[in-house]
């Protein structure tokens, strides 16, 4: 049993900070290395102890993941988060929700970190088997922690009926961002319109899955 990997990670404003000093050093060492980086090399990078990463993270895999989950959020930082926010509050879901999705998609098409961590996962998988079973026992709602928010809020406010979050992520990346992560792994980029068609059927599919049925 990994008990270090038990143990609740250190809170509080320093430890957030280290937190995100240690990602982001993982991030472009993964990306440079691949996953058979050092976790010391990983620690000297962030300006942090090797035990100080084991405190926050627990394994290698976990720290992975994270720096996944961190790429995948940071599409949705900045004006996209708040466009994702303001769907909690907004009087009319669907315009909402297609403004919100365009500036999503319009981040991860400009994010080459997104596309190159993707890769990565499917290439290291194969050598560190490990890695893998971390990826798969981390769950969506692990790696897509801002949009996992909202559906639930939406869904408390029961604005969007969602008896299976985890299945409804999975559908809404599907729908939204996997089509750009595929392609892109071919080298092919998919035209401006055909991702516009893309948006608004998709949020329409989305939503007329998961919205409320009349009485």
């Amino acid at each position: 049993m990994d008990t270090e990997g038990a143990k609740q990670p250190p809170s509080g404003p320093r430890a957030a900070l280290k937190r995100q000093a240690i990602v982001r050093a993982a991030r472009e060492l993964f990306l440079r290395d691949g996953f058979g980086i050092g976790m010391d090399t990983i620690a000297a990078a962030a300006g942090v102890s090797k035990v100080t990463v084991y405190n926050h993270f627990g394994s290698k895999e976990a720290l992975f993941t994270a720096v996944i989950a961190g790429a995948l959020d940071d599409s949705l930082s900045g004006e996209p988060s708040a466009t994702l926010a303001k769907l909690v509050e907004a009087d009319d879901l669907r315009p909402a929700l297609l403004d919100a999705a365009r500036r999503w998609v319009h981040s991860v098409r400009t994010n080459d970190d997104v596309t190159a961590l993707r890769n990565l996962v499917a290439a290291e998988a194969r050598r560190f088997p490990e890695l893998g079973r971390a990826w798969q026992h981390h769950g969506p709602e692990g790696h897509h922690p801002a949009a996992a928010q909202t559906l639930r809020t939406l869904a408390d406010q029961g604005r969007l009926v969602i008896p299976d979050p985890e299945t409804a992520i999975i559908q809404l990346y599907a729908l939204l961002i996997f089509p750009h992560l595929v392609f892109g792994t071919y080298g092919t980029l998919i035209n401006e319109d055909l991702t516009d068609r893309l948006i608004v059927s998709g949020v329409d599919m989305f939503l007329g899955h998961y919205g409320p049925r009349p009485a």
